[in-house]
C-alpha cells in the first residue's frame, strides 16, 4: 500500500506532500549531521521510490551541500527548518524525519557513524522525562 505524507517547516511558509513508501530511517552521528542539526544525530529517512510535491513555499527552500561531500541541507530561508531533499547521484529523496507533521509507521533502523558521536551522547535514554518543560525552583 502507497503512503502519504504531509510536512512542513516550523513558520508554515513551506508545506509539501510525500506519496511513496521509505524503505529506511537512519539515525546519523557523523559531524556533518551533528553540525547541521546542532543535536546529538540527524534522523533521516530514505526513499528511492517516493515523489515530493511542494505544496507551498517552494520558493523559500534553499538547498547546501558541503564541498567535497555529498552532504546536503535542505532549509526554510525563512524559519530555518530542515526539509527534504533529493540526492541526485544515489536518486534518493532523502526527509528528515522531524519535517513530518503525519506519523511514520516506521522504527529508526540503526545508528550510522556511531564511532563520531558525541562524547555526551552516551545513555540519554536513562535521563528523566517531563511532559513538558520542567519549572526550575
Amino acid at each position: 500500500m502507497t503512503e502519504t505524507h504531509q510536512g512542513s517547516c516550523l513558520c508554515g511558509e513551506i508545506n509539501f506532500e510525500i506519496t511513496g513508501n521509505f524503505q529506511s530511517f537512519y539515525l546519523c552521528h557523523c559531524t556533518h549531521c551533528r553540525k547541521d542539526t546542532g543535536s546529538a544525530h540527524a534522523a533521516n529517512l530514505f526513499s528511492g521510490t517516493a515523489k515530493i510535491k511542494w505544496l507551498s513555499g517552494e520558493k523559500t527552500k534553499r538547498t547546501f551541500t558541503l564541498p567535497g561531500t555529498q552532504h546536503c541541507k535542505s532549509f526554510c530561508t525563512q524559519c530555518g527548518s530542515a526539509l527534504p531533499y533529493y540526492l541526485e547521484g544515489l536518486k534518493l529523496l532523502v526527509v528528515p524525519a522531524g519535517s513530518l507533521d503525519s506519523d511514520i509507521p516506521l522504527k529508526p533502523d540503526s545508528h550510522l557513524y556511531w564511532a563520531s558521536k558525541a562524547n555526551w551522547d552516551d545513555a540519554l535514554h536513562t535521563l528523566p522525562r517531563f511532559e513538558k518543560r520542567p519549572v526550575k525552583k
